[in-house]
């Protein structure tokens, strides 16, 4: 390639998009790399999102043609992000060339520079149609997907950059390790944080019963086991509980596993009054930019999607995430609390509400993570996370402060299912003694605050989110969690506890206060 077609591949900057230090210094190491390493090294550098990946390795671009007679190709793995790349690279002067199912690539000798979705590059590396010989440099956006470690073959004489923002791959079978030879690790989140260029994240988190969740052959939950959970009307309340509590009348995106849930949510949140539209990967361009042009334009807009908008989308009016799914996947995790972390005007902080565990799971956004260890050792990490079995034996339902309030004359209004549970076998007592002595002690501190027997039924009804804790916990005791089975102890629950306080109101009432009701 003739280095006045490079030369003309540069034209005069013309951005407003200043590059901050941090930036500046991770393209000084990496052109250090390029100076110093092989010309085939597997270079991997990971910046949180909302760091500004697709900048710097713009500004590398730019520099790399402009020093370099070679050629530039960058992979990612959404169309989405192919046209943001473009549109990025090209206001940092660079011209470039998006290679998609649809490009004429009769004109290619006259660009230095290519933009490729992964899928559609694959198949024109494999029909001949682009000419890679000269491709010095190699860039993959959000390099852990590993739909791209097939085309390394067709790059075995290039240099290699790899960026994302959670450097362990969406595979444990094809750890990152086995593809790039060393990681850069940048700006931490606390720091980016610190330093305002991103949002602090307020964390509301519930203790969730995820027993019932299993895990597929991917490493994470299945779609089956989350919607069979996530759909129970149980859930939904509890999801519309939360939002209305925490983020009711703020722009907010929820995040599902499984269309059917997204529906749910959707059709939910639209019979109580609010706002809301759903977005799947089902959607035609024209649906999803008609959707995603009224979020963007609705103050106390809601979304409710799955996976689809955990990258390549950017919209910094977000004010709340809610994760209405369990995950194990950091990466996941990361990507989407890192949809709400935009700064804009007075933006500095916004809210997570997570459904899933997660925070108990992975730990806070912005922990302080080795990356280095995890690149190098991720079934070592991967082997750490707590199991959803243990992580729930350490929780305590709490009543929330308005529920307790209508239980302020009782002492106490915990019921250890699991002791109990303990101690009645220890006793050689059958295990459905549990839940007779839990509807006793519920029914007790219904009466204790409570007039006649009206008033302990109606608080009775209250305690749906108990109830449900409960369960939980004794169906894990006695290792038996499927939904129907849960229903049906759940009804049988409601139906017990309401019997209980009509034929024993008057004994229990006597029993507290030495006398009985007053007719």
């Amino acid at each position: 390639m003739s280095e006045t077609l490079i030369a003309n591949a540069i034209v005069e900057r013309k951005t407003d998009k200043e590059l901050y230090s941090y930036q500046k210094g991770a393209i000084d190491q990496i052109f250090d790399k390029f100076e110093t390493a092989p010309d085939d090294y597997h270079l991997l550098y990971q910046l949180p999102t909302g760091g500004g990946k697709t900048v710097i390795f713009s500004e590398i671009v730019r520099q790399y043609l402009k020093h370099h007679s070679k050629k530039v190709l960058i992979m990612t793995h959404r169309i989405e992000l192919c046209k943001q790349t473009s549109t990025m690279l090209t206001s940092f002067g660079v011209t470039n060339k998006v290679v998609d199912s649809k490009a004429n690539l009769d004109d290619q000798e006259e660009y230095s520079c290519f933009v490729a979705m992964v899928e559609t590059l694959n198949n024109r590396l494999q029909d001949d149609k682009l000419d890679i010989s000269d491709v010095g440099l190699v860039i993959i956006d959000e390099a852990h997907y590993n739909s791209f470690t097939k085309l390394f073959k067709f790059f075995e004489n290039s240099f290699v950059l790899g960026v994302t923002a959670t450097p362990l791959s969406s595979n444990k079978d094809l750890p990152m390790k086995d593809n790039y030879d060393e990681l850069i690790v940048g700006e931490t989140i606390v720091s980016l944080i610190e330093n305002e260029f991103l949002a602090r994240a307020e964390f509301y988190s519930y203790n969730m019963g995820l027993t019932s969740l299993e895990v597929g052959s991917n490493g994470d939950y299945t779609v089956k086991s989350s919607e069979d959970l996530y759909n129970n009307s149980m859930m939904l309340s509890k999801l519309l509980e939360a939002y209305e509590k925490h983020s009711k009348g703020k722009k907010t995106l929820i995040f599902n596993n499984g269309i059917n849930t997204s529906l749910h949510v959707y059709e939910t949140f639209r019979a109580a009054g609010y706002p809301i539209a759903h977005l799947d990967n089902t959607a035609t361009k024209k649906q999803r930019k008609t959707i995603l042009k009224w979020f963007n334009m609705t103050p106390n807009a809601i979304l409710t999607s799955v996976s689809i908008l955990t990258t390549g989308f950017d919209e910094p009016t977000i004010d709340t995430i809610i994760l209405n799914r369990a995950t194990k996947s950091l990466t996941l995790y990361y990507q989407m609390i890192g949809r709400g972390s935009r700064i804009l005007n007075n933006k500095s902080t916004f809210s997570v509400i997570d459904l899933g565990n997660n925070f108990h799971r992975f730990g806070p956004w912005g922990a302080d993570l080795d990356w280095q260890t995890i690149f190098k050792s991720p079934n070592f990490y991967a082997d750490r996370l707590i199991s959803d079995e243990e992580l729930e034996s350490n929780f305590k339902w709490e009543m929330p402060e308005e529920l307790r309030a209508e239980f302020a004359n009782s002492e106490e209004v915990y019921f250890d299912i699991k002791e109990t549970y303990v101690d009645s076998i220890k006793n050689g007592e059958t295990s459905k003694v549990v839940l007779e002595r839990s509807i006793a002690q519920h029914a007790r501190i219904c009466v204790e605050n409570s007039e006649d027997v009206y008033d302990a039924l109606a608080l009775s009804k209250m305690l749906g989110p108990d109830i449900d804790d409960r369960i939980q916990r004794y169906a894990k005791c006695i290792s038996k969690s499927t939904y129907n089975f849960l229903k049906w102890l759940t009804d049988d629950y409601h139906k017990k506890l309401s019997t209980h306080l009509r034929q024993n109101f008057d004994t229990i009432f006597e029993d507290i206060h030495g006398r009985p009701p007053e007719e």
